[in-house]
């Protein structure tokens, strides 16, 4: 592991262990050049994922991309971060044991959109508006009307849709 601080690459771990989730393995390393301190997390990657784009682009899976897909549509909700990694573990997991090495994007835009419909409904319509491309009012009122079909037991208020003011 090459140092942050001066670059070598013979770096020393001090210290290793789990990580709470157990998804990944935290190490404390020191740069015997610089004596510089620093942490890395390392993850068991089952297999290299390529992704394919909408426009037959390949490009190589990024679990942090994933994870920022959430973390902006869940922005200012109050959802665990605990609760969006195992979800993030999930998809992830869910993708390395499908057997598949190239995955298409609109896969990961549905279980993405699954995700977000069990973590938060609000979130979840973030996200449908973006990745749906809405371009009217009513895409997301008939989105709300699907929500409230599909989940009966939400308070109608909570996914209503407000009009002109009220």
């Amino acid at each position: 592991m090459r140092c942050p601080y001066c670059g070598t690459l013979d770096t020393q771990v001090k210290d290793s262990r789990p990580t709470d989730d157990s998804a990944a393995i935290r190490r404390r390393r020191v740069c015997p050049d610089c004596n510089g301190r620093f942490t890395t997390f390392e993850r068991v990657q089952l297999r290299e994922l390529t992704v394919i784009k909408k426009s037959g682009r390949r490009v190589p899976f990024d679990r942090d991309k994933l994870a920022r897909s959430f973390e902006t549509a869940l922005r200012k909700r109050p959802v665990e971060p605990e609760r969006v990694e195992r979800m993030v573990n999930g998809i992830v997991r869910q993708l390395e044991s499908s057997g598949e090495s190239e995955i298409d994007s609109g896969k990961i835009g549905e279980l993405v959109m699954e995700g977000l419909k069990s973590l938060d409904s609000v979130a979840y319509v973030r996200f449908a508006s973006v990745y749906r491309n809405f371009r009217e009012a009513r895409d997301f009122g008939t989105l709300i009307d699907e929500l409230n079909e599909e989940a009966p037991e939400l308070p109608k208020a909570a996914l209503k849709p407000v009009a002109g003011g009220e």
